[in-house]
C-alpha cells in the first residue's frame, strides 16, 4: 500500500511517496518555481543519483504530471502503474472552525479551504492547487486534506478564545487556531509509544523548535493548549516572527512611522525575531557562532528565545497540574544538545535531570533525561509526512 503525500506552495509543490507496509519513503523530490522561469524538477530515489529535469511548469496541474512521470519512469521510477498509489495525502494549512480532524476530500472541503483563504493567504489558496492538481491528474484515487490546524481545535473554549468581544468570534471565528499541528500530533504521539507512558501518566510537552517555532501541552495525545494563535505570530520569538508582543505596539509603530496595519504586521512576520535582535541573521547556526565569537547582540538574541521557551514550557506545567514528558523536535530542538541542556537546567526545580551522553545523539528517537529525572525528557525527530500518510489510511479507510 504506498500513500502519495503533497506539501503545496504558491510556487512549489514537495512530496515523498511511502510504502505503508514498512513507513519507508521510496522516492521524494521538489518542484520549483511554478508558474516562473527557470522551474525543475528534483526527483530523489534512495540508493540512485538524484534526477533533475528542468521544464517549464506554468500551474501546479503540470508539475504533477511531472512528479507522475518521474514515479513511474523506467530508469528513475519506483511504480509501474500510477494505480499503485492507494490515496494522497495533502497538507492543508487552515481548516478554520469547521474541521477538527483530517478527512476526505470532496467538494465541500475545497469550499471550506477556499472559505479559509483569508486566515491562510500564502498557505491555503496553493494547499486547494495542489488538491485540484492530484484529481485532475488521479482521478479516482481518494485524497485526504490533514489541516495544521487540527490538532489545535482539541483545546477548550477557555483556552481557544480571545477576551475580546464575542461577535468577532461569532462572525470571523477569531481564535487561536494553533499551527505546526501535524507535528505536535506526531511527536506527541511518538512520545508516548516510544517512552511507554502509562494511561494517566500522560502529559506531554512538545518543543517544536525550528527558524518558526511553537510548544504544545497535550493529554493522552489530545492538545490542551499551543503558543501559536490566529496566525503563526503568537508565541516564541523565531527566526522573523516577533511573537507575543503587546498589540497597541502595532498602533504606535503604525502612527509614529506612518505605515498601514499591513505593513506593520510585515515586519513582525518577517523582519522580527532573533534577526532583527541580533541585527546578523535568522539562522540559529549563525548566531551561535557570533555568540561564541563575542558577539553581544548574537547572545541576546538567543537569551531571548530561550527565555520565551521557557515562559511556555512553565506555564503548561502549570495548566496541566504537573508534567510527565518534554519532548524537543524540529531543526533546533533536534540538534542544538546545548540549548536543550540551557532550558533543561532552568527546570531542575521541576526534578528535571538530563544524561550528558544521552544529549549528544543527534537523528533518532532517544531519551536524554537521567534515570533520577522527575518529568521525562526526550528528543524526537518529527516527520510531518509520515504523520499525513499515516491519516491519510486512517481517514480512507485502507488496509
Amino acid at each position: 500500500m504506498k500513500v502519495l503525500v503533497i506539501n503545496a506552495g504558491s510556487s512549489s509543490l514537495k512530496y515523498q511517496l511511502i510504502d505503508m507496509e514498512d513507513e519507508s519513503v521510496k522516492a521524494k523530490g521538489l518542484c520549483e518555481r511554478i508558474g516562473m522561469e527557470g522551474s525543475k524538477l528534483t526527483h530523489k530515489v534512495p540508493g540512485k543519483a538524484d534526477y533533475v529535469e528542468k521544464r517549464e511548469m506554468p500551474t501546479h496541474k503540470t508539475a504533477m504530471q511531472m512528479v507522475l512521470e518521474a514515479l513511474v519512469d523506467p530508469e528513475h521510477g519506483v511504480l509501474k502503474n500510477i494505480n499503485d498509489i492507494s490515496a494522497v495525502g495533502h497538507r492543508v494549512l487552515h481548516g478554520g472552525s469547521t474541521y477538527t480532524e483530517s478527512i476526505l476530500v470532496d467538494d465541500n472541503v475545497k469550499k471550506v479551504i477556499r472559505e479559509c483563504f483569508d486566515l491562510g493567504p500564502l498557505h491555503n489558496p496553493a494547499n486547494l492547487m495542489g488538491i485540484e492538481a492530484c484529481e485532475a491528474n488521479m482521478p479516482g484515487t481518494p485524497g485526504v486534506a490533514v489541516f495544521d490546524t487540527a490538532f489545535g481545535m482539541g483545546m477548550e473554549p477557555y483556552a481557544y478564545l480571545y477576551a475580546i468581544p464575542m461577535e468577532y468570534y461569532d462572525k470571523y471565528k477569531i481564535r487561536r487556531y494553533g499551527f505546526h499541528g501535524t507535528s505536535h500530533m506526531f511527536v506527541s504521539g511518538e512520545t508516548i509509544k516510544f517512552g511507554k507512558l502509562p494511561a494517566g501518566h500522560q502529559k506531554v510537552i512538545v518543543a517544536h523548535l525550528g527558524n518558526g517555532a511553537s510548544v504544545s501541552a497535550s493529554i493522552g495525545g489530545k492538545c490542551v493548549d499551543t503558543s501559536m494563535g490566529l496566525t503563526p505570530l503568537e508565541g516564541l520569538v523565531m527566526g522573523t516572527r516577533s511573537g507575543d508582543i503587546d498589540p497597541a505596539v502595532v498602533q504606535f509603530i503604525a502612527n509614529h512611522e506612518n505605515k498601514t496595519v499591513d505593513e506593520v504586521l510585515n515586519i513582525l512576520n518577517k523582519k522580527s525575531g532573533v534577526e532583527a535582535l541580533s541585527g546578523i541573521s535568522s539562522d540559529f547556526r549563525d548566531l551561535s557562532k557570533a555568540e561564541a565569537e563575542g558577539n553581544k547582540r548574537a547572545a541576546l538574541a538567543l537569551a531571548s528565545f530561550k527565555h520565551r521557551v521557557l515562559k511556555y514550557i512553565g506555564a503548561y506545567i502549570a495548566e496541566m497540574n504537573g508534567c510527565d514528558a518534554i519532548t524537543f523536535t524540529a531543526g533546533i530542538g533536534e540538534n542544538d544538545a546545548a540549548l536543550r541542556e540551557s532550558i533543561c537546567a532552568n527546570l531542575s526545580y521541576a526534578g528535571i535531570v538530563i544524561d550528558p551522553e544521552k544529549n549528544k545523539i543527534r537523528g533518532k528517537n532517544v531519551e536524554i533525561s537521567a534515570p533520577e529525572s522527575k518529568i521525562r525528557v526526550f528528543v524526537i525527530p518529527t516527520n510531518e509526512e509520515l504523520a499525513i500518510a499515516r491519516e491519510t489510511v486512517r481517514v480512507a479507510g485502507l488496509k
